[in-house]
């Protein structure tokens, strides 16, 4: 689908440290929903299972070689459900289980310790990670698997020179990365975006008495506030989406030796007729691959 504009970088509200925390965590809450959402008809397999099944396809029979780390887990986002998947694929063939550890320059440790009670194969660092300069603990683990970086909904945060850095800090300590987004910059993408707003009016009181937060469901209906956050973020979300052409673009000039590294790219229909989950996977392949970990 032809895309609609250049890549701009501008100005998203929930990436303000002014944007109060308990907003913050409902609209984090709320993208999380977004991911696991299937509705009858029009959105047969959740978005999260998607992603799940992309990395059995495209790992293969390497995927239980694999330590999956997401950088940027927020409140834990889909990747406790990707777990599932995985592992669900794993047992079918009797391989050993993937593990899946959720990191953030802002720890959710409230909901990290709440998923990780649910989800065996799900850990998490409790110290504040910076994606640029990754932390021994998280990278060197010492049970002999290899590192995969998680970027779920998350990679289009970074301007052109974080996300240099932080392709350079991968490629250096890591033997792999995926990026997930749930939008791009089509015309697609701005109709799905606008839709969240109605799946938030109808999350929004069940999760209220679920958790009971009131505050949801009073900054969702009384005043708007989440639903605008949402959709005002995602309009601006699909702006700054990178093509896979312009993420191998910064792969490349990162400054780090990228030679054995190959990109695979797609985006697969989870919402019919507008919602695509776009997807990158790069990892180093091939005789140079052995070399590819500084």
């Amino acid at each position: 689908m032809k895309r609609l504009l250049p890549r701009m970088h501008l100005f998203e509200i929930d990436d303000q440290p002014w944007f109060p925390p308990i907003l913050r965590r409902a609209v984090q809450a709320a993208l999380t929903h977004a991911w696991r959402l299937k509705t009858p008809f029009i959105q047969p397999v959740p978005p999260a299972q998607l992603a799940g099944q992309i990395l059995i396809r495209e790992l293969g029979s390497s995927l239980s070689q694999y330590t999956f780390v997401d950088f940027c887990a927020g409140a834990g986002g889909p990747t406790p459900y990707v777990a599932r998947e995985v592992n669900t694929y794993l047992a079918s063939k009797n391989e050993e289980p993937a593990t899946f550890v959720l990191s953030d320059i802002h720890p959710n440790l409230e909901s990290w310790e709440r998923i990780s009670r649910l989800n065996p194969q799900v850990t998490y660092e409790p110290t504040s990670v910076d994606a640029t300069r990754a932390p021994p603990q998280l990278v060197q683990r010492g049970d002999g698997k290899k590192l995969m970086r998680l970027f779920n909904l998350a990679f289009h945060h970074f301007d052109d020179k974080l996300a240099k850095d932080i392709l350079r800090d991968t490629v250096k300590t890591s033997h792999g990365f995926a990026i997930f987004e749930l939008q791009d910059r089509s015309f697609a993408s701005f109709v799905a975006v606008t839709l969240l707003f109605f799946v938030v009016l109808g999350w929004a009181p069940v999760h209220s008495v679920r958790t009971r937060s009131p505050a949801t469901f009073f900054f969702t209906w009384m005043i708007p506030i989440i639903p605008f956050v949402l959709v005002y973020d995602g309009y601006i979300s699909s702006l700054r989406t990178r093509e896979p052409e312009e993420v191998e673009a910064l792969l490349r000039s990162c400054g780090a030796n990228t030679s054995a590294w190959e990109i695979k790219s797609g985006r697969e229909l989870h919402v019919w007729p507008v919602g695509y989950l776009n997807w990158v996977v790069c990892r180093p392949v091939g005789e140079k691959s052995r070399h590819a970990i500084e």
